[in-house]
């Protein structure tokens, strides 16, 4: 294993962008709400983030639910990849799916072939796509993604070992496979003795105090916040190392 691995923290505020650079961290994967796995982050938060001295890559995921999507999602998504190219970052995180979970090779190929120039990560639709991963990562290799995100098909990278471990063979030196989803101090060691990987995904987050009062009765505030935690990304950076 690389003695230099890289530490990929997703972020969706200014608050976590800034805490998640003080800790740290090499590249962030910028979003906004990400109690729903993460949207394409706001202009303004993607001006902030162009300041950032490490790359960012920005969600491109137009809406919560799933990742199957009609011609309307699709005109949101290529502005917004628009809007990304724009602000200066440095890449997007795309991903798409057909009704059956595997990857949806027509609306993937028009959103790569939009966002030619910018880095790419394929998200955790790719989750969708199991039992059998391999078509999956030939069709990203196919398509050019740089990297795919990817908990094996489970709930977190802990649970999906197996699978992650038999993608990592699959996927050899053509495509760099990025463990994420559950990724934590109290897991990482677990996920670090069984897989070869050069490159790891983590919130690096803490339980956030709820706003009392009407902001939370009024449906403002996440039931269970989170905020992004400077000294978990660099206790977990240094752990990398």
């Amino acid at each position: 294993m690389s003695d230099n691995i890289l530490l990929e923290v997703c972020v969706d505020s200014p608050q976590g962008l800034a805490a998640a650079i003080s800790g740290g961290a090499d590249r962030i994967e910028l979003c906004s709400a990400l109690e729903t796995g993460g949207l394409t982050p706001s202009p303004g938060l993607m001006a902030l983030a162009a300041k950032a001295p490490i790359p960012v890559y920005a969600m491109i995921r137009s809406r919560p639910g799933d990742f199957i999507y009609d011609d309307a999602d699709l005109t949101a998504m290529l502005a917004d990849i628009d809007a990304v190219r724009a602000s200066g970052l440095e890449g997007v995180v795309l991903g798409a799916s057909r009704a059956d979970g595997s990857l949806d090779r027509d609306v993937l190929a028009r959103l790569v072939a939009h966002a030619q120039g910018l880095g790419m990560t394929l998200h955790r639709a790719f989750d969708l796509a199991g039992p059998d991963f391999a078509p999956a990562i030939d069709l990203a290799v196919e398509l050019g993604f740089e990297r795919i995100l990817t908990s094996g098909g489970e709930t977190t990278a802990l649970k999906g070992l197996d699978a992650l471990a038999a993608c990592f063979a699959h996927a050899g030196s053509r495509i760099a496979m990025m463990p994420g989803s559950g990724v934590n101090l109290e897991t990482l060691s677990a996920i670090q003795a069984q897989l070869p990987f050069r490159e790891i995904h983590s919130s690096c987050s803490v339980a956030a105090d709820a706003t009392a009062g009407k902001a939370l009765d009024l449906g403002f505030v996440s039931q269970r916040p989170k905020r992004t935690d400077e000294e978990i990304v660099r206790t977990m950076k240094a752990r990398l190392a």
